[in-house]
C-alpha cells in the first residue's frame, strides 16, 4: 500500500528528502506522494522514513492504493531498473 500524507501536514519539509525513490513533492498547498514511486521504503528500509521523521503523523497508508509487499518490492525493483518515475 502507498503512503499518502493528509491536510494535517505542516509544511515542514523533513519527509522529503527521507523518500530514497524521490516520490514525495510539494503540491499546491502540502506534501504529496506520488503512489507510482512510494513502495513504503521496501527495498531500501524497514521502515517507511518519511513516516519516521514526521513531526505530526500525518502519512498514513493510502486505501486507494493498495498493494502487497512483493508488490512493493516489483515496484522497487522497476524503479531501480529506470522503468518508473
Amino acid at each position: 500500500m502507498a503512503l499518502m500524507i493528509t491536510d494535517e501536514c505542516i509544511n515542514c519539509d523533513v519527509c522529503e528528502p527521507e523518500c530514497p525513490n524521490a516520490a514525495i513533492s510539494q503540491g499546491d498547498e502540502i506534501y504529496e506522494i506520488d503512489p507510482n514511486l512510494c513502495t513504503e521504503c521496501v527495498g531500501h528500509f524497514d521502515t517507511p522514513q518519511c513516516v519516521e521523521v514526521c513531526p505530526i503523523d500525518c502519512i498514513p497508508m493510502d486505501p486507494d492504493h493498495v498493494d502487497s509487499k512483493e508488490e512493493l518490492m516489483e515496484r522497487y525493483e522497476r524503479i531501480q531498473a529506470g522503468e518508473v518515475g
